[in-house]
Formats: structure tokens, sequence, C-alpha cells
């Protein structure tokens, strides 16, 4: 008997998100589709004469107005088109408003450069002659603070011009990864042959058959291999760029210039590399005990991707689910929770999986609709805890969206998984409080130190190789691909301990690293986490005024930069203690996973 994925009709309604809280009709969405499409010009209107309180603010309320419905128009389409990505009539509403508002950017780009010419003095002013413009002060402050790196009107345009060519390296790199690559043919368990491709590599890396992990390992690194001296010629082309771009600016380093936009001192990024330098051994210990339970001589790279335990044969269904979260995450507060039953009963979430629907997960909203969940629940542990993540997000937007005007109500990467792994960590603490399995209890701490082994040392791994070809090509270093995948292997040797292999082909794997075209993004990963540990750990143990503070910090939108942000809540992230407790924190979960699976 063939099991078929439901279509769309089939799922219960009761699973489904409810989308008419933005539009109760397309008709409804036409009309505001067409009102953006028309009015995308009405900008231009401001162009030149941004230089007064009353223009500025009338192109601020303008703007405001005009993004909101926009906002929504975009965020409706793209909503219903992941309900099924297959089906062309949402392909079309999706592909449309996408058309205007690419138009429409184009149209504001004069904005920006001619704030730019205005002093401090001039915003003061300002606010004091049109007093509704005092709100837009930390955005007047913003402003000011690219002054000194904004380069001349054509120079800017120049600049803009070359967006499609200043790109050209990523694209090069993803069509080589996602379309050109061919990895060969491998058998999987049951000796069925199948082709390898960067997408199923996962499946095939965590198999439970040694054999099949092996041969799925060096297939695909054999082909990246072939293909080193064009990635290295992408590569070095992006950080290239990066450091001409930066230097031009006025920055000191493409590092500095990449942090620049929150605000983020360097030296949280020089701590969080320096604290996992003095705490490395953990890896040791943890690749210790991945050969203890796996019974291998030797551990290699093709065998850490796996499960350390069975997965538990304990199914949830969703309702189970969502007593389950609500319950573990009490201790947030009776307003937190009231709050967050919102989600199920006002039904933000869309919850199973169906044919055609956008596969994983995410919390997505706009400032005038609720924070939506697409969810694809299949009833296993990961999927509750993806549920309390994303209801993370969703509780930090609708805080965010709650307690600030438009311009303010969108919060910056740098804060943006803090909730969802507060959450998550919640969760996990309270599940394994709660059984008396031990298997389900070793499920729960292997998800755990693979979630810190990935999001933490992984990432501050990732951030040293990207701080570290950025240097060197800035000092005069031509980056080869030997000169890469020397520099990458004998980072992963540092990072990965005594206790694992780590085999020569890894030395390629920077290839198939999509983020290391978004330069400096993913030490904010490992700066999240941490800063999640530090904040679930005391409010797990009591520490009410941790609780009130992290309340708060769920309300400040961009309000603040998010290093103050964060300081509201009780966590400074200039201090490196914080990521020393979360390291603390995993080599905790290390021996509390020895300590039950030894007493088993």
């Amino acid at each position: 008997m063939i099991i078929k994925d439901k279509t769309r009709d089939e799922v219960e309604e009761k699973y489904k998100w409810d989308l008419s809280k933005i539009y109760v009709s397309e008709d409804e969405w036409l009309k505001d589709f067409e009102y953006v499409k028309a009015n995308g010009d009405k900008y231009l209107e401001f162009k030149g004469k941004l230089n007064n309180a009353d223009t500025i603010y009338e192109y601020f309320m303008f703007d405001e107005k005009f993004s909101k419905k926009s906002d929504a128009v975009y965020m409706y389409a793209a909503l219903k088109f992941d309900e099924d990505i297959s089906n062309s009539k949402y392909q079309e509403l999706k592909g449309k408003i996408e058309k205007v508002l690419t138009e429409i950017s184009t149209k504001t780009s004069f904005a920006l450069p001619e704030l730019l010419r205005l002093s401090k003095e001039d915003f003061d002013r300002f606010m004091v002659e049109k007093p509704e413009l005092k709100m837009y002060d930390y955005e007047f402050e913003n402003i000011l603070r690219m002054k000194d790196h904004i380069l001349s009107d054509a120079e800017e345009e120049l600049l803009s011009s070359l967006g499609k060519s200043l790109n050209n390296p990523e694209d090069t790199a993803s069509y080589l990864r996602n379309s050109d690559m061919k990895f060969g043919v491998i058998k999987d368990a049951s000796g069925n042959e199948v082709e390898l491709s960067n997408i199923n590599f996962s499946k095939y890396i965590m198999d439970s058959d040694r054999e099949v992990r092996k041969n799925a390992f060096y297939t695909l690194y054999k082909e990246y291999e072939d293909l080193q001296n064009t990635f290295a010629s992408s590569y070095s082309g992006k950080v290239s760029m990066d450091n001409v771009v930066a230097l031009r600016r006025g920055f000191k380093d493409a590092r500095e210039a990449a942090l620049f936009d929150s605000n983020i001192n360097p030296r949280v990024y020089d701590n969080l590399i320096d604290v996992l330098h003095r705490n490395l051994a953990i890896m040791d210990d943890y690749y210790a005990l991945k050969k203890e339970v796996m019974g291998l001589d030797e551990l290699h790279i093709y065998d850490i991707y796996g499960a350390l335990v069975p997965d538990s044969s304990k199914s949830y269904t969703f309702e189970d689910a969502k007593d389950i979260v609500l319950d573990a995450l009490s201790v947030l507060g009776d307003d937190y929770i009231t709050d967050l039953k919102k989600a199920f009963d006002e039904k933000w979430i869309d919850v199973m999986p169906s044919k055609g629907k956008k596969g994983g997960a995410y919390s997505w909203g706009c400032y005038t609709s609720c924070p939506y969940l697409l969810l694809n629940f299949n009833g296993k542990f990961d999927d509750v805890s993806t549920l309390a993540h994303e209801l993370g997000h969703s509780m930090h937007s609708y805080y965010s969206n709650k307690n600030n005007p438009y311009i303010y109500h969108q919060y910056k990467i740098f804060v943006a998984e803090v909730a969802s792994q507060v959450n998550e960590l919640i969760l996990a603490r309270y599940l394994i409080n709660h059984t008396d399995d031990k298997n389900e209890k070793l499920v729960i701490l292997d998800s755990l130190m693979e979630l810190f082994k990935g999001s933490i040392v992984r990432q501050t791994m990732f951030a040293e190789f990207e701080d570290l070809m950025h240097r060197k090509e800035q000092d005069g270093y031509v980056l080869t691909s030997e000169f890469i995948s020397d520099n990458y292997y004998e980072l992963y040797k540092k990072y990965s301990g005594n206790n694992m292999i780590s085999d020569k082909e890894i030395r390629y794997e920077w290839e198939k690293i999509p983020h290391f075209y978004n330069n400096f993004y993913v030490y904010q990963y490992a700066t999240g986490l941490a800063a999640a540990s530090y904040i679930a750990t005391k409010i797990m143990s009591g520490d009410k005024e941790m609780l009130n503070n992290y309340l708060k910090f769920l309300t400040l939108g961009g309000s603040m930069d998010p290093i103050d942000e964060l300081k509201v809540s009780g966590v400074d992230m200039n201090n490196p203690d914080v990521i020393q407790s979360a390291m603390d924190m995993f080599k905790d979960l290390i021996d509390e996973f020895k300590e039950i699976y030894r007493s088993r």
C-alpha cells in the first residue's frame, strides 16, 4: 500500500491557519494590491525635498501607510503560496507583488542619501519645530551614524547599479551546489542505487549503516574536491569585494563594516572566539562519548551526525504538543501564557504536512497581522520542540508589534534567535524532568548536545574562518583553493579535538556553506544561543528579576541597539562570561548524558 500525503482540502480545518485576519477575501487583497501598484510613484514627489521638518514627517507618514499595506499584500500572497507551492494561482499572486515591490524599491533609493546630507543640528531643530518627529529620534541617530560611511552620490549610484554583478560570486556558488554538481550514485542500506545530492546528503550521512554514511561522505566531497578551483575563484571574489567596499566606506575592515548595521562592538565577536578556544576540551569529551555509545574504535566525521540513541517510540498528537508546551512555558508567567494561547485559539498555526506545502517551519507576520506559524507536524519530539521554538519567535514578534510604532517594530537579526531558543531550552528541561523513561531523557539530551555543538562550536569555527580569510586577503594573500582549504582544515581539526579523526576530505567543506556569502552572519547563531542559555537557566532557577527583564526585552522590537536590548534582559554580550556559561551548560549536558546512559 502506498501512503500518500494528504491534499490541502483533506486536512482538517482546525489544523489550518486563518488568513482571513489579513484579508477576508481575495477581492480585498486585490484592492490593496492595486493601491500598492498605483501609489509607488508618490515616493518620487518627495525627491529633493527631504530638508525640512514638515516634508520629512509627511514622508515618514506616507512610507508607514504604504509599507503597512505592501507588507500585508506580500505576506498574504506568500503564505497562500506556501500552503501549496504547486498552485499556479498563488504563484501568480506572489510573482505579481514581488515584481511591483522590486520596481518601487528603486523609487525610494533617494531618501537615505538626502537625509544623510542633514546634520545633528538639523534633526534636533526639526524635532523642536515639529514635536511629532521626536519619536524618530533613534532613527535619526542611526542615520547620523552612517554619515561617515556614505560615498558621494555618483559612487553610491555606481555601487547600486553594480548590485547584480556584486552578487555574482554567491549566484555562481549557488548554481554549482544546487544545479550543476553531479555527485554520482551510492547504495542505500537495502542495496538500492540512489543518486546523491546536496539535498539528500543529510539523510545518508545520518544513516544507521556505517558503510552508507562513509560512501555518502567520500562521494560528496570528491565532487567538491574536483571543483575546488571554481569555488575558490567565487569565494575569493566575494572576500575581495567585501574588503574593497568596506575600506572605501571608511571602515577598518570588512568585519567592522558588517557589524556596523546593528552597532555591534567587534569585541563581541572576539570574545566568542576566545572563549571557545579556552573550552575546546569539551569536544574531546563529546566525541569520546560518541565513540563509547556507538561502540567504535575510531570515530570519523561520517560517524558524528547520527543520533546517539534510538529515537523514542513515543509520539504526540498536536493537542498533546500544545498542552506540553503550555505547561513547560508556564514559568514565563500567566500573562505570557494568556497571550500564547491566542496562537492556538485564533488559528495562527498551519499544523499538518500536505501535498505541495512548503517544508520546514517558520514564524512570520507583519505589523498589521498576527505572527503566523508554518509547521509540518509529524508527532515526534522534534516537532514538539519546533512548536515551542517557533512560538518563541511569534511571541517576540507579537510583543514587538504591540509595543512599538511601525518604524521600530522589527527586531534585529542579532536578537532574533534568543526567544525561540529560550523556549526550546525550557521545553527540553521540562520534558527531561517529567519522564522516568531513560531513553526519552537521552534522546532529548542528545538533541541538546547537537544544538550546542552545531550552533555554538561549529558556527564559531565558521566565524573564525570568515574573519581569517578576510584578514588574509586584506594583508595581500592570494586566496587559492589550496590556501583556503588548508586553513579551513586546520581550524576544523582544532575545533574537533583529539577523539575524532578529521578526514582530509573535510578540507573542502567550506565550498558547501552558503552562509559564507552572507559575510559575518553566522556568529549570531552562537551569540543567540549563548544569550538564551543564560536567560533560560536563570528563569528556570526561579530568578524573578531575570523573568521580568526578559519579558521587557520581548517588547523592545527595534527601538534600541540589540546589544542594549539584551542588557535590558540582564545579558551583557560584551561580557565573555555569557559565552562561558553556555559552554558550561554544554559540559553539564554531556555529563548528564553519561550518568544516565551508564546507569541504564
